[in-house]
């Protein structure tokens, strides 16, 4: 043996252990820049103020950690977890969305930014922001990692985006598949078997 360490199977240039994953779409080099400079976008913006980041649990809390390592503010951090389901007597089966996790931290006066992993149709989020809107916060502004405006169902706005992605599903840095895979520091094409059901 050389004594050389062997490569991490997370890394994104060791071959992966596990066969589901693809391609890496998305290296932790990559993500790490633009994150950075998010941060940085945000520093500027919110000079001389206080900051609440809010994460709606479980898929963005990769990215509001280290968003919040690169914001120079004085920040809090808090955390949604909501679930979405079918109204019940609804002949048209309209999806509903209810909070199982509420915020610690009141809004009133607060400059409030939503860190989101994904925004796709806006559904849920336009929920969330009416939701929170009622509350009073000072501001309420969004940043998500990934973005697809192309699939908007309803007018949502974006302040700041990471990335503009295509349609494809995706595994790593807080994405999962059956709640694996998160913990992967970069964003991987997942793989999945003619016996596997569908994403989306």
């Amino acid at each position: 043996m050389d004594g050389s360490p062997n490569p991490s199977p997370f890394s994104s240039a060791a071959q992966p252990r596990d066969e589901r994953l693809g391609d890496v779409f998305l290296d932790a080099e990559t993500i790490a820049a633009r994150v950075r400079e998010l941060g940085a976008e945000i520093t500027r913006d919110y000079h001389g103020k206080d900051l609440l980041l809010i994460s709606i649990l479980r898929g963005a809390i990769y990215f509001m950690a280290d968003l919040a390592r690169a914001i120079e503010r004085p920040l809090q951090m808090d955390f949604l977890a909501i679930s979405s389901y079918t109204e019940e007597h609804s002949e048209s089966g309209t999806k509903a969305i209810r909070f199982l996790k509420d915020l610690d931290h009141p809004l009133k006066d607060k400059n409030v930014l939503i860190v989101e992993d994904m925004v796709d149709s806006g559904l849920t989020l336009h929920y969330i922001v009416r939701s929170l809107t009622l509350r009073r916060p000072r501001s309420l502004e969004v940043c998500t990692l990934f973005d697809r405006p192309h699939l908007r169902l309803v007018d949502v706005e974006v302040r700041y985006r990471g990335f503009e992605v295509p349609d494809d599903f995706f595994v790593g840095y807080g994405f999962d598949y059956r709640q694996s895979f998160r913990n992967i520091p970069y964003v991987a094409y997942l793989r999945l078997g003619p016996e596997q059901p569908t994403l989306f």
